[in-house]
């Protein structure tokens, strides 16, 4: 009995270490993604991301206000550069946003 409390208790510490260190590094990697688009674009975003068993199901990047440095087409081609290159990985879904205010 106390061994496989033990064994349930060390598989529930490493799933919830496996879910720590997704969050973790998914956090950092939007800080990465946060800081390449604003290097481009001159205006920073704020990166959302989420999970699911273990893949990047989605991102959502959102500026504060419409971005008129570049055309759509290619602030969308940046955005998607940008997430796959530091993600490591293509989402299912990229979410490009932007706030345009109570007007």
């Amino acid at each position: 009995m106390f061994k496989t409390a033990a064994i349930l208790v060390f598989a529930f510490t490493l799933a919830a270490c496996d879910a720590v260190n997704t969050m973790t590094e998914g956090m950092s990697h939007a800080r990465a993604v946060e800081n390449e688009l604003e290097r481009s674009t001159g205006m920073k975003p704020s990166v959302g991301f989420n999970w699911h068993n273990g893949q990047l199901s989605s991102v959502t990047v959102q500026y504060p206000h419409i971005v008129q440095s570049q055309g759509l087409y290619d602030l969308a081609k940046t955005v998607r550069a940008s997430v796959k290159h530091e993600f490591k990985q293509t989402p299912g879904n990229i979410v490009l946003a932007f706030s345009v205010g109570a007007d």
